[in-house]
């Protein structure tokens, strides 16, 4: 949406004390919370995204945990690229060019304005994954962020089921449940059919770029919003007007096992 467009939707700014004030409605003081958000959603907001994590941060409080995905789809395997694929000729000069994954410097990818300010903010840590990378603030960043490994990067090693082992929280801002990155998790873990495919990214070994490969599922997020639509249809969870959009907070533990539940059943 263009930002014309945006003040043309928007009656009065959206600030840093509004977002403050409609986020303490919802139940996130000190509490550990992944958020998945579209800024233009909310309207013309006073500050844009740096506003908006401030307001996140202030009601969250240091005695809880805000993440939010860090992604960065194109340090990957360029033969799965898709959006846009590249020639097969050049995959040999992707491997061996591709700077090596730096938490401090490589950009998130397609994710949207709000994680990439965020993983530049003051006391933000990201995880080492270089494809699917979280970055993290608050009393439980550097737990959730470390050890983050190659192999099954959104599995039982993954800064994902470290907030379900939290009893965390999911926060949706004018987005719907395929940005819901948790649900991936239950992917994992439901007994169902799954291919194993081979990724790889460049990494830095011994200060050098060096083309990684690793081992994960072909994951299915088209399946995401009937999930989201199902489970919201049977649970209570909360919500509260951000702006001109709605957000709505889940329990992560909650979503994930009914999503586990969904596609086993799905499966039979």
């Amino acid at each position: 949406m263009k930002e014309e467009e945006i003040i043309e939707k928007t009656k009065e700014p959206v600030t840093k004390k509004s977002l403050i004030n409609e986020l303490s409605k919802l139940d996130l003081k000190g509490e550990t919370v992944i958020v998945h958000t579209a800024l233009s959603k909310l309207g013309w907001v006073c500050g844009g995204a740096v506003a908006l994590i401030e307001a996140l941060q202030k009601v969250i409080t240091l005695e809880g945990t805000l993440i939010m995905p860090a992604h960065s789809g194109d340090y990957s395997e360029p033969k799965y690229w898709g959006n846009p694929p590249v020639p097969e000729e050049w995959y040999q000069t992707i491997r061996e060019e591709m700077p090596a994954y730096r938490p401090e410097v490589t950009p998130t990818r397609g994710l949207g304005v709000t994680p990439e300010i965020f993983r530049k903010f003051p006391g933000v840590v990201r995880s080492d994954h270089p494809c699917l990378s979280f970055a993290a603030w608050g009393k439980e960043a550097e737990a959730i962020t470390a050890d983050h490994k190659l192999d099954y990067a959104l599995g039982e090693n993954s800064p994902l089921a470290k907030i379900y082992r939290r009893e965390g929280k999911i926060l949706l801002i004018g987005v719907g449940h395929d940005s819901n990155t948790s649900m991936h998790l239950a992917e994992y873990r439901a007994e169902h059919d799954l291919k194993i495919k081979i990724f790889g990214s460049s990494v830095l070994k011994n200060g050098k770029n060096v083309w990684t490969k690793y081992q994960d599922l072909e994951f299915n997020d088209d399946l995401f919003p009937a999930i989201g639509k199902d489970f919201e249809s049977e649970h209570d969870y909360s919500n509260a007007k951000i702006g001109l959009t709605e957000a709505k907070l889940f329990k992560q533990k909650e979503i994930v096992d009914f999503a586990v539940d969904w596609l086993e059943k799905r499966g039979d």
